[in-house]
């Protein structure tokens, strides 16, 4: 099926060129810009109402966010060729986009629906994050997090050695250590008793290097769980990211594709990072060949998108793709606070609802510690963001906006100097496999303050 992407290859290659630099700094502002004011959505964002309520508003962001995708395209920074795509295309590729799949097999599968802003039947949850581990405990802190039946699919977490040497990109070593994750995740997932379950993987590959190494191979991750394709912002690909698409297209796998748009970054404020991320979400169907439609966004201001800006944006995002088209929406939490925190718990519930209430299809997280230290996550907000994205299906886009009025200013002002935490061995009992008191208290009471808004959550 890999000839398939041969004309997207072939504009690769023979597109109109423009330098990565007059990208990043002329093109993406400037057309993001005009879209903006000719859909009347400039500085429409409201710090007052964090999660969109306004249709009408999702359907102008839209409508700029597809006119974008048709404009710009996608540029691919290693030929500095501009990858052009037609309207007509465009609207196939939306029509004829999935509107379910089926992830992971026996009692561990589940199925992906397209969902609507407000829609009852529950997203796919997805942990964690790609947030690095020590060797030694990659094993354990899988299991925890694959013992929760609220995971339905694993990607993280990362390798940081492969048999005790440092993983490089680009080198053998980022080769072999995707082969080992596989290996490991598979005999984590055994040991919770969940043979069956998906991976979206692999994501010990910086480069195309750990996905030939890890993906569709003998012992390695098959080709019926989501191959993992990241790109950079704002409305670019590489070579790296295409020799994953034709692999995985050459395996017969299937594609989760997906970046951040970045507020504060080349597409400006909140406004333009979601049309940037609306536009992407379309591109990727035809450029990577993607099942979903990513819709993210990073405040480069902390590094997270949990603040209000990143909330609003997400619900955006996520409104106007779910609003108007039947594409597996796919979205997910960046936090900044660490394990054994309430902030870090605050954080979640708020992505988590506005997601789920957002219309997203799928969600993938956490990033605990904003993913910036080693051995920083633990099973149990994992375990919490599957509870509140199931337990809000369901929920008024009003009702979600309220509860995140409530929750953002216990944590908002701690974004850019966030609490540590402590680590998977200091909030965990290895033995075990349970959080400590202190972190188990933590969880019961944010939970119960949730419960008191009226979130529908189970105890522990």
């Amino acid at each position: 099926m890999s000839h398939i992407y041969l004309p997207i290859l072939d504009r690769a290659h023979n597109g109109p060129f423009c330098t990565v630099k007059d990208w990043n700094f002329k093109v993406i502002p400037a057309k993001i810009a005009e879209k903006l004011r000719a859909y009347g959505i400039q500085k429409v964002y409201d710090p007052a109402n964090l999660v969109n309520t306004d249709g009408g508003l999702a359907d102008s962001f839209w409508r700029a966010g597809f006119d974008l995708a048709v404009d710009a395209g996608m540029l691919c920074q290693d030929t500095e060729r501009v990858i052009k795509v037609d309207e007509e295309e465009l609207r196939e590729a939306v029509r004829t986009a999935p509107k379910e799949a089926v992830l992971g097999e026996g009692l561990d599968r589940v199925v992906m629906k397209s969902r609507q802003p407000g829609d009852g039947y529950p997203p796919v949850w997805c942990a964690p994050f790609g947030i690095t581990v020590s060797e030694e405990l990659f094993i354990p802190l899988t299991q925890g997090i694959a013992q929760h039946r609220e995971v339905d699919i694993i990607e993280g977490p990362s390798l940081e050695t492969v048999f005790g040497k440092r993983v490089l990109a680009g080198t053998p070593f980022e080769t072999l250590a995707a082969r080992l994750q596989a290996q490991m995740h598979q005999e984590a997932v055994w040991r919770a008793g969940r043979p069956g379950i998906g991976f979206q993987a692999v994501i010990t590959s910086p480069t195309a290097y750990g996905q030939l190494g890890g993906y569709g191979i003998p012992g390695g991750y098959r080709p019926g769980n989501l191959a993992l394709i990241l790109f950079p912002p704002e409305l670019k690909t590489t070579y790296h990211a295409m020799h994953k698409v034709v692999h995985t297209l050459n395996c017969g796998g299937i594609i989760h594709a997906g970046t951040w748009s970045m507020i504060g970054g080349y597409a400006g404020g909140a406004e333009g990072a979601a049309v940037a991320s609306i536009a992407c979400a379309l591109l990727n169907l035809l450029v990577h060949r993607s099942l979903t439609g990513y819709v993210g966004c990073m405040d480069i201001r902390y590094s997270g998108n949990c603040g209000r800006e990143g909330i609003w944006t997400t619900s955006i995002g996520c409104q106007a793709l779910s609003r108007n088209t039947h594409i597996l929406v796919m979205s997910g939490p960046n936090q900044v606070a660490g394990p054994c925190t309430e902030m870090l718990l605050y954080e979640s519930a708020v992505s988590m609802i506005c997601i789920s209430a957002s219309g997203a299809s799928y969600a993938v997280g956490p990033r605990s510690a904003g993913g910036r230290l080693t051995n920083y996550v633990s099973p149990l907000e994992c375990k919490f963001c599957g509870e509140v994205l199931k337990g809000s299906a369901g929920m008024k886009l009003g009702e979600a906006n309220e509860i995140a009025k409530v929750f953002i200013p216990r944590y908002e002002a701690k974004l850019a100097a966030p609490p540590d935490g402590k680590s998977f061995t200091e909030c965990f009992d290895l033995k075990t496999l349970k959080p400590t008191k202190e972190w188990r208290e933590i969880y019961d009471k944010v939970k119960k303050e949730l419960v008191d808004f009226g979130v529908p959550l189970k105890p522990l």
